[in-house]
């Protein structure tokens, strides 16, 4: 996936982020399913942040960014902010 792609899911992501929201306010979810796929939302965002991160980073540093992949969910919610 290159850096475009990546982009192009986030905005995915994002843009269903506001639906759940929507459908919440007009009663279509209950507040337990809209939370649920948030946080699913959420991990999956933080991946693909992850990826462009470091595809950047191996890019800036001469490096291939093909080389770069996603890692695992556990992984990057992990990491100390």
């Amino acid at each position: 996936m290159d850096d475009k792609q990546i982009l192009s899911r986030i905005d995915e992501y994002v843009a269903e982020e506001a639906k759940l929201r929507d459908r919440l306010q007009k009663g279509e979810l209950s507040q337990g399913e809209e939370q649920q796929r948030l946080r699913a939302l959420e991990v999956e965002l933080d991946q693909c942040w992850d990826l462009l991160r470091q595809r950047r980073a191996r890019r800036d540093a001469g490096g291939d960014p093909e080389e770069a992949a996603a890692r695992p969910a556990g992984e990057v919610e992990g990491y100390l902010q």
